[in-house]
Order: C-alpha cells, then sequence, then structure tokens
C-alpha cells in the first residue's frame, strides 16, 4: 500500500464519520454512533472503501488515550469529595450488580466456563462492559427540567464519575489476569503501584503545572506539556506495570483536573479529538463490527444483553440509593440516571478486542446498548420527574 494511500482513507473517514454523526444527532442518538456505523458502512464489511492499516489503528489508539484523558480532565474532585460516601456506595453496586449480570449471561449462553479459561474471562469481560455509565445524556436531560443541581442530580453526576474510575480499574484487573504469565497477586501489586507512583509524581506535576498556570494563564504551552503528560504516563501504565494505556491517560486528566485552565486544556484537546483522532477511533470500531458471522443467535444474545445491562444497572444503583436513604421515586430516578453508555462502554469494548477478550460481532451488542440507553433515558427521566409533579399537585 502506497503511503500516500492513508490521505484518502482519512478524507473518507471524516466526511463520513461527519455526515452520519449529524444524522445520528438529527435521531437523538448520540454523534459517536453515527460515526460507528459510518466505518461499518465504509470498512471492509460492506462498501470496503478503507482497509484497516497500522497506521490506522495507531491512530484509533491515540484517539482512545485523548478521549480518556479528557475524561479526567472533567472529573470534579471537590463534587466528588462533598458526595463521596453514598455516591461511592450507590457506584460500587451500579459496578457489581452489571458484572456480575453480564458474566452469568455470557455463562447462560454458552455454558459454564471453570475459573481461570479463556470462557470465563470473556464472560467476566462483558460484565466489564456493563460496567460503564456515561451520564452526558442524563446531565443534559436534566438540566432541561432544571434538576441538574439537585440531591438525585448531584448524586448522579458524583456516582457516575466513581463509576468510571471503578470501571477502569475493573478492566485493568480482568486484563491483567488474563495474561497467562500474570498471577493475581502480582496484578493487584502493580496496579496498586501504579497508582501509588501515579498519585505521588501527579501530586508534584500538579504543583508544576499548577505554577506555570499562574505564570502563564491560557497559554498553549500549558495544553502542549499536558498532552505530552497524558502520553507519558500512558506510556508508562502499559510498558513499566503491564496495565491499560487508558488507565494512564485517565490518570493524568485526574492529575490536572484541579488546576485552573483545566477546561482550557480540555478545549484544546477537544480540536484535535473532534477533527481526526475521534472520529478515526469511532470509525475503527465500525471497521471490526464483523457482520459476515452475524446470526439469530448473535441477535438474541444483543437483545439479551442491552435488556440485563438497563435492568442490572437500574437495580444496583436504585437499591443502593434506597439503603441510602433516598425514597423510592428519587431511587428509581437515580438507577435510570446511571444506566445511559456511551464512550467509556466503547473504550472498554475496543480494548477488549485488542487483547483478545472481545470478538468482533459482540460490538454490535454494545452499541445496541449504547442507541437503547441514550434513547431511552431521558424518556423515562421526564416521565419520572413529571410524575412527582403530578403527585405534588
Amino acid at each position: 500500500m502506497e503511503a500516500y494511500n492513508v490521505f484518502k482513507d482519512l478524507g473518507i473517514i471524516i466526511i463520513f464519520a461527519k455526515l452520519f454523526g449529524i444524522l445520528a444527532r438529527k435521531c437523538k442518538a448520540p454523534q459517536v454512533v453515527g460515526e460507528i456505523i459510518a466505518g461499518l458502512i465504509i470498512g471492509p464489511s460492506i462498501l470496503g472503501l478503507v482497509q484497516q492499516s497500522d497506521f490506522l489503528v495507531q491512530m484509533a489508539e491515540v484517539g482512545v488515550v485523548l478521549l480518556m484523558f479528557s475524561a479526567g480532565l472533567e472529573t470534579d474532585l471537590k463534587e466528588l469529595m462533598k458526595t463521596g460516601p453514598i455516591a461511592l456506595l450507590i457506584a460500587c453496586a451500579g459496578v457489581f450488580v452489571p458484572l456480575i449480570g453480564g458474566a452469568l449471561l455470557y455463562m447462560g449462553f454458552y455454558g459454564m466456563a471453570p475459573w481461570g479459561s479463556e470462557k470465563f474471562f470473556m464472560a467476566v469481560f462483558m460484565g466489564v462492559i456493563m460496567t460503564a455509565t456515561s451520564v452526558s445524556i442524563t446531565v443534559q436531560s436534566l438540566k432541561e427540567m432544571g434538576k441538574l443541581k439537585g440531591k438525585v442530580g448531584t448524586t448522579i453526576l458524583s456516582a457516575a464519575i466513581i463509576d468510571d474510575v471503578i470501571g477502569i480499574l475493573v478492566l485493568t484487573f480482568v486484563i491483567g489476569f488474563k495474561n497467562p504469565q500474570s498471577n493475581p497477586t502480582g496484578v493487584v501489586l502493580s496496579t496498586l503501584l501504579f497508582f501509588l507512583l501515579a498519585f505521588a509524581v501527579g501530586t508534584i506535576v500538579y504543583r508544576i503545572f499548577k505554577k506555570l498556570d499562574e505564570r502563564y494563564p491560557h497559554t498553549q504551552r500549558i495544553p502542549i506539556l499536558s498532552l505530552a503528560l497524558c502520553f507519558f504516563f500512558a506510556y508508562a501504565a502499559e510498558h513499566y506495570f503491564g496495565i491499560a494505556d487508558i488507565t494512564g491517560a485517565y490518570a493524568a486528566g485526574v492529575v490536572l483536573c484541579s488546576i485552573r485552565d483545566s477546561s482550557y486544556i480540555d478545549q484544546k484537546m477537544e480540536i484535535s479529538s473532534y477533527m481526526i483522532f475521534g472520529p478515526v477511533f469511532f470509525a475503527s470500531i465500525g471497521f471490526k463490527t464483523s457482520i459476515d458471522h452475524f446470526s439469530g443467535g448473535i441477535l438474541a444474545f444483543s437483545a439479551a444483553f442491552v435488556l440485563i445491562a438497563l435492568i442490572t444497572k437500574i437495580i444496583g444503583c436504585g437499591l443502593m440509593a434506597k439503603a441510602c436513604r433516598f425514597s423510592f421515586p428519587d431511587s428509581l430516578k437515580i438507577g435510570v440516571g446511571m444506566m445511559t453508555r456511551g464512550e467509556v462502554a466503547l473504550i472498554v469494548a475496543q480494548k477488549g478486542l485488542s487483547v483478545g477478550l472481545l470478538t468482533p460481532e459482540y460490538f454490535t451488542a454494545v452499541i445496541l446498548l449504547i442507541i437503547v440507553s441514550s434513547v431511552s433515558t431521558p424518556i423515562l427521566l421526564k416521565l419520572l420527574y413529571a410524575k412527582d409533579s403530578t403527585e405534588n399537585y
């Protein structure tokens, strides 16, 4: 393949990803869903306009690292600490119940698997995908209703942040355990060591960046140095500790999330991510989504996957909220608000594919989950709040 062909591929990807992203928004679905569908259409499965290449794989990896870095930058540590204990309990239940539900679902379809076997880790990984929460759509819905700053809205927001942190930790452990040369103690120790060192190094880095930010506010050198930090953390996580590079990128974002110009850094990251790396990453998921082996069995599994993923979030988060003395209507709102899935679920699924914990045909289930949860969550929240207003009246 001639080197200059990559320019043609990138042009096709960007045009189709943006066109289908706009169509998805018109249909009230997340833009990323349109970008994934664009990748499926222009990829090897249908039109074959773009073929997967090492260059595109590496571009997609940069894209996912930038997405997780932005997720870390958007973390509100003060809000996290304020609602800490209750949000932590709700987030833990919102991870544990879907994790078990996803693993049992896979084993229910494909048979029980002994501990440590390939099938066992694939079953657990299905649960890991279900743990991710994306509250961007929930946040927008609560904003429109004027409910974001209430107790329920704040709890959902904080629990979702903690949920993503726990989800990344679970992903890290599962990938580590799957490695045949690893042992459970080694995985736990290397993960703990990484976070301890990230905290120690991050404290020093935070102070340096804070000083730079005070001296050179709103200058481009801050985002440039931040990007370098993101890449160094991603490299160190994978190379020295054997954990996912996205974990390192997320940690780098958290280190910088409290400096004054964190939103400015995020805006600058968003430019490259939105224009090129993001579309390549999401389109590459479409390339890897296989329809060659699509069957009635996969369709049935996908439908069950979506149903279990939604129900287990509502049950896990809702019951824990009730145990934390929320009223039943508020507990139900928290459960429904936590059931949306988005970029993090895709990132987890992509990572599973790259390490052999997921096969391409199961991306269908993940994409369906994102579409269904993104459309149903705002509708259900509005119905629940409308019911409250009616009862109060």
